[in-house]
């Protein structure tokens, strides 16, 4: 298993809608992160800086079943137009700021 800090940044004055929109990611997103190794997913915010804390059995492999995952393509728009520039999946993953 594999536990990862990942990284991204909201856009400035974002913060309320982000808090009230995030509160709850939707079933059928949580559903198919856990049938794809996630065990947890915490995201702490300081300020614009969010912190991804992820226990996945592997992230890349996680990150290729959910390329095209409607409810995945649905909550990334979502939530790019709250980032500060947009997650573009087809470069990866999110910023990894540590791996253990």
């Amino acid at each position: 298993m594999q536990r990862l800090a990942l990284r991204t940044r909201l856009r400035p004055g974002c913060e309320e809608t982000y808090d009230a929109e995030h509160a709850r990611i939707p079933a059928d997103l949580e559903a198919a992160m856990r049938e794809h190794g996630v065990h947890s997913w915490r995201i702490y915010r300081d300020g614009l800086d969010l912190f991804h804390v992820v226990e996945v059995d592997d992230y890349a492999a996680l990150q290729e079943a959910l390329r095209d995952h409607p409810a995945d393509i649905a909550w990334q728009r979502r939530m790019n137009r709250l980032l500060d520039g947009d997650f573009d999946k087809s470069s990866g993953g999110l910023a990894l700021v540590w791996e253990m």
